[in-house]
C-alpha cells in the first residue's frame, strides 16, 4: 500500500497537482516527509499537508481489527489456514487440531529418539485421500541424512490403514506422493528452495519437511558472524515458503551440550528455594536445541521430543495457542502412539530442558544417528 500512487487518492485537485509537480507520486514518498520539509517543498501552509497526510495514511493504512473480527475472518478461512491432525488425540487437541499450516513446527530431540518416525507418519497422512483425515496431496521430503526408509514409511502406512496399503496400487500411488530429495551440502539445498517454491504450486504439494535443519548447517565450514547470516537467509527463505504455500511446513532439529552462556541466555537456570540461582552443574538436563536463538525465535511450534526416566515424552515447549504440556509415547510398528491422552502441564524451565535419561544413543551435535 505504501505505493499507491497519489493519483488514485482522492485529495483536492489543486493539493493532488502540487505533489504530481514536484515528483512526489507515491503514498511512499509523501510519508517519508516531515511535515515542515513538505511545507517547503509544496509552498503550502501547515493546515493543508496535515489534511493531505491525514487522508493519505486513512487511505494505505490497514485498517484496525478486533479480536472477533480476527476470529470470524480465522473461521472462514479455516481451509486456507488451519491445522493438520497428526493422529495423535491428546496432542491434536492441545494444538487445536494439531499442526498449524502456514509457519514452522520444529521437532527438537536427541538421536534415536523417534523425530524421523514422527515425520514419516505425517508425510503418510498428509498423502492420505481427505476422507481418511489426509491432505490428498503430495509432501516434499527434504532427507539431510539419507534416514527416509520407504519400507518404514509402507509399513507405517500397513499397519495403520491396511484398508489403502493391502492393496499394491494404492500403496503405490500413496508412497509416490512423497517426494524425496537429498542434498549433500547447504549450498546445494539453497539451489533447490527456489524450485521447491514452484514445486508447492505446480505439483499440489501439501506439505514440507526437512530432516533435519541442524545437519545441513553442521556440515559447512563457515563458524559464527557467516554461519549465522546464512542461517538468517534460510530462516527467512523457509518461513516465506511457509507463509506463501500456506502448508504445514514441519522442521527437525538437533540438540547439543548446554554451556554457560546458555543459562542466562536461554532462561535455564533454576531458582533455588533461597533464591539462589543455581549453576548448569546442578540443574539434570544438560542439553539445548541446536542453531541458536535466532532459529528459535522463527519457529511458531516447538515440540521437544525427549526421554526421561526410560520413558519417552512429546512436549509442546512452545506455542502461541496452547499450555506447556507433556505426553508420554511409545513407538509401534504403526508410528509413534500416546501412551495418554492427558498431558501433563510442566512448570517453569523444565518445559524447555531436554532430557536423555535411560536414551543411550546421543552423539555430539552434526553426528546425528538414526532418529
Amino acid at each position: 500500500m505504501a505505493n499507491k500512487l497519489i493519483s488514485e487518492i482522492p485529495l483536492p485537485k489543486s493539493i493532488a497537482n502540487v505533489f504530481s509537480a514536484r515528483n512526489i507520486s507515491t503514498a511512499k514518498d509523501a510519508l517519508t516527509l516531515t511535515e515542515f520539509e513538505l511545507m517547503e517543498l509544496l509552498d503550502v501552509g501547515l493546515t493543508e499537508v496535515r489534511s493531505a497526510l491525514s487522508q493519505i495514511s486513512e487511505i494505505v493504512a490497514p485498517p484496525y481489527q478486533t479480536a472477533l473480527s480476527l476470529m470470524e475472518q480465522r473461521f472462514q478461512n479455516e481451509h486456507l489456514g488451519g491445522h493438520f491432525p497428526t493422529g495423535l488425540k491428546g496432542l491434536d487437541a492441545a494444538l487445536c487440531g494439531g499442526i498449524p499450516f502456514g509457519v514452522l513446527t520444529e521437532l527438537v530431540g536427541p538421536a534415536g529418539i523417534g523425530k524421523t518416525q514422527f515425520c514419516l507418519k505425517l508425510s503418510l497422512l498428509a498423502s492420505l485421500p481427505t476422507n481418511y483425515g489426509g491432505l490428498d496431496g503430495r509432501v516434499i521430503y527434504i532427507d539431510v541424512e539419507s534416514k527416509f526408509s520407504s519400507r518404514r514409511l509402507l509399513e507405517i502406512g500397513l499397519r495403520s490403514f491396511p484398508e489403502i496399503f493391502q492393496m499394491k496400487e494404492m500403496a503405490q500411488e500413496m508412497a509416490g506422493r512423497i517426494l524425496v530429495l537429498r542434498p549433500t551440502s547447504l549450498a546445494e539445498f539453497t539451489q533447490s528452495l527456489e524450485q521447491i517454491k514452484v514445486s508447492l504450486l505446480q505439483k499440489q504439494v501439501k506439505m514440507l519437511v526437512i530432516d533435519s535443519m541442524a545437519a545441513l548447517v553442521s556440515g559447512e565450514h563457515e563458524q559464527g558472524a557467516r554461519r549465522q547470516q546464512t542461517l538468517s537467509w534460510h530462516i527467512s527463505f523457509i518461513k516465506s515458503l511457509a507463509e506463501f504455500s500456506r502448508i504445514p511446513v514441519v522442521v527437525t532439529n538437533q540438540v547439543r551440550s548446554r554451556n554457560h552462556e546458555d543459562a542466562s541466555r536461554y532462561s535455564f537456570q533454576v531458582q533455588s528455594r533461597d533464591g539462589a540461582i543455581g549453576t548448569t552443574m546442578q540443574y539434570d538436563s544438560h542439553l539445548v536445541a541446536a542453531l541458536g536463538i535466532q532459529w528459535a525465535h522463527a519457529v511458531t511450534t516447538r515440540l521437544v521430543l525427549e526421554a526421561k526416566s526410560g520413558e519417552r515424552f512429546i512436549k509442546v515447549a512452545k506455542s502461541p495457542i496452547s499450555p506447556p504440556l507433556a505426553f508420554p509415547f511409545h513407538i509401534t510398528s504403526s508410528g509413534i502412539l500416546l501412551l495418554s491422552d492427558d498431558g501433563k502441564e510442566v512448570m517453569g524451565p523444565e518445559i524447555n530442558a531436554i532430557h536423555c535419561q535411560g536414551h543411550n544413543e546421543i552423539i555430539n551435535f552434526g553426528m546425528e544417528g538414526l532418529h
